[in-house]
């Protein structure tokens, strides 16, 4: 199931920060935009009935965690976005994605050994 975007805010809190009560993660959201805390959780509660969450109980703050994988979600999300985007095309993401803002030359030396390994591992397949 492809989380919303208020969901997905509160996933990448879970994912850093591990399991926590509605109310710490509403104040963390309050740090970047005012969302009042019954807001939060019934976010928190429509994302524990769709599977995206795991609700403990066992003490009287209940305590949320994520019940999905942050790598395949990504994945995901970032598939239906080129998909959608880019009709496809990773060339196209990247090159835009360069294109459009300043990389710094670490960034682009991580890249090209990247590229490096991608294609060595390709000439091993062969």
């Amino acid at each position: 199931m492809k989380p919303t975007e208020s969901e997905l805010e509160i996933l990448q809190l879970l994912w850093e920060h591990g399991p926590q009560p509605v109310r710490v993660i509403n104040e963390m959201i309050n740090k970047k935009r005012e969302v009042g805390y019954t807001t939060t959780l019934k976010i928190m509660q429509l994302m524990n009935e769709k599977g995206l969450t795991i609700r403990d109980t066992t003490s009287r703050t209940h305590v949320y965690s994520a019940n999905i994988d942050e790598q395949k979600t990504r994945s995901t999300l970032l598939s239906e976005f080129i998909n959608t985007t880019f009709r496809g095309s990773a060339q196209s993401l990247v090159l835009q994605a360069l294109g459009s803002s300043k990389t710094s030359q670490a960034e682009l030396d991580e890249i090209k050994q990247l590229i490096n390994r991608m294609e060595n591992a390709k000439n091993e397949e062969l």
